[in-house]
């Protein structure tokens, strides 16, 4: 019997959606995190061609892009706001870019790693299509750069907001900047589930991070040479 990948994709989404509302909306149980780990599983076991899981599900990977643009919406209702605190979040956005490029590459010269695993930790932090494209242009391998801003999505949507509650951090506009910057769209759209504000700053933060990543990630790689 022929399997429907993107029914399987959905459906594995919405349980991890049940099981997030199950754990009292709890980060750590995210339904994003829940639909890799029972996709990948089934993909194992049934013994699928990625090739033919991809064709299948590539309308979910075409709804990235609409889904990120979407929340320039809560960015457009809060632009007199952002305005204001703009110098402030270009210079977080900059100091944050910078740190997650350097240290990307960083770790991996200090573990001993090749240069093209370096390449491709090195744009980690923007939103997986951005991510991917700047692998492509520096020398690195973009299905581990997918895998790695995949991973920090959701790590910074599992435990970023714990940790900026526990340093006592409770301004939306700084949640939302943190999520973008650091967990582009995964931790965005929880933060969009929270706060309108967070929101529109989260938006911000995705599209400064991919801009400023873009353009400086391959001068890093010009440097390294």
């Amino acid at each position: 019997m022929q399997v429907s990948w993107l029914i399987v994709t959905l459906g594995a989404y919405i349980l991890g959606d049940a099981l997030q509302r199950a754990c009292g909306g709890s980060a750590l149980a995210n339904p994003v995190l829940a639909a890799i780990i029972l996709v990948a599983s089934i993909v194992v076991v049934s013994g699928t061609d990625y090739k033919v899981f991809a064709t299948q599900t590539q309308f979910v990977s075409f709804l990235l892009g609409p889904a990120t643009v979407a929340l320039a919406v809560p960015l457009a209702r809060s632009v007199w706001l952002v305005w204001e605190n703009l110098l402030g979040v270009g210079l977080a956005v900059l100091a944050g870019s910078i740190s997650s490029i350097g240290s990307g590459i960083g770790l991996v010269w200090l573990f001993g790693g090749s240069r093209t695993i370096a390449l491709a930790m090195a744009p980690k932090a923007a939103t997986t299509p951005i991510a991917v494209a700047v692998s492509s242009q520096v020398g690195g391998v973009p299905a581990l750069t997918a895998a790695l801003a995949i991973l920090g999505g959701i790590l910074a949507a599992a435990l970023g907001r714990k940790l900026l509650t526990m340093l006592k951090i409770d301004d939306w506009r700084a949640h939302g900047l943190a999520a973008g910057i650091a967990g582009s769209g995964i931790a965005a759209a929880q933060v969009a589930g929270r706060n309108e504000l967070g929101a529109a700053f989260a938006a911000l933060g995705i599209g400064l991070n991919g801009l400023i990543i873009g353009l400086i990630a391959p001068a890093f790689v010009q440097l390294w040479k």
